[in-house]
């Protein structure tokens, strides 16, 4: 499933500054970037430009999206299959992610990572091959609450794609044919998990970078936190 792209012009317009920092990076290690928002609000679109103009650039890219990191249904929904708390607390394996990618990675380390662990779709364990990253490459990671506090100090730099609710679902509504009323009953346990994780984590607040993307054809840059 695809969030909606926004058009090549505007994302190099919004991208320009961003991938110009994140390939300035030193080479000496991989660095981490996160692109972070709601759900739907375009996140895998946008890692998937950044990944582009940093390989236009000629810096070594690595795309990973938290999707691959969910934890199984019963540990998903073990306080109940309409939970907010179990929504926010309980969607992603953060233990494995590090273990497999973001610790391989880290100074030190092999440098050998798998880039997904879990296929939530079927419910079932993914074998994902062991991969090389070389020295100096840009890890980019898109993913729901990429700044709660288990994640917050992996990130050299950080985006925060902001999208109100009411657009979000609209978009959820096409694309998982979920209701588009936010505070419909069926979107409780999302909606309620998500403003949680605003409200104890401030992501907008945290992000190197901020970006309206309301308007997929207009997405603006809000905040530049990179100087």
């Amino acid at each position: 499933m695809h969030e909606p792209a926004m058009p090549s012009a505007a994302v190099a317009a919004v991208m320009a500054p961003i991938a110009a920092a994140a390939a300035l990076l030193p080479l000496d290690r991989v660095h981490f970037v996160a692109v972070d928002g709601v759900d739907g609000a375009g996140k895998s679109v946008f890692a998937g430009g950044l990944g582009v103009a940093l390989a236009a650039a000629g810096r070594a890219t690595v795309r990973v999206s938290l999707d691959g990191f969910h934890n199984p249904a019963t540990t998903r929904h073990a306080r109940g299959r309409y939970d907010p708390d179990g929504f926010y607390e309980d969607s992603f394996d953060y233990a494995r992610l590090d273990e497999v990618l973001l610790s391989p990675l880290r100074a030190g380390g092999s440098r050998r990572i798998r880039r997904a662990a879990y296929d939530v779709d079927t419910e079932t364990p993914i074998d994902a091959p062991l991969e090389r990253v070389p020295l100096g490459a840009v890890l980019v990671v898109d993913g729901l609450f990429s700044h709660r506090p288990q994640l917050t100090g992996q990130w050299d730099l950080s985006v925060w794609i902001d999208v109100p609710f009411e657009v979000t679902f609209a978009r959820m509504a096409i694309r998982d044919g979920r209701p588009s009323d936010p505070y419909h009953a069926a979107n409780t346990r999302s909606l309620l998990g998500q403003q949680r994780y605003l409200l104890e984590c401030t992501p907008a607040g945290q992000a190197t970078w901020v970006v309206d993307n309301a308007d997929p054809s207009r997405p603006r840059l809000l905040a530049d936190r990179s100087g």
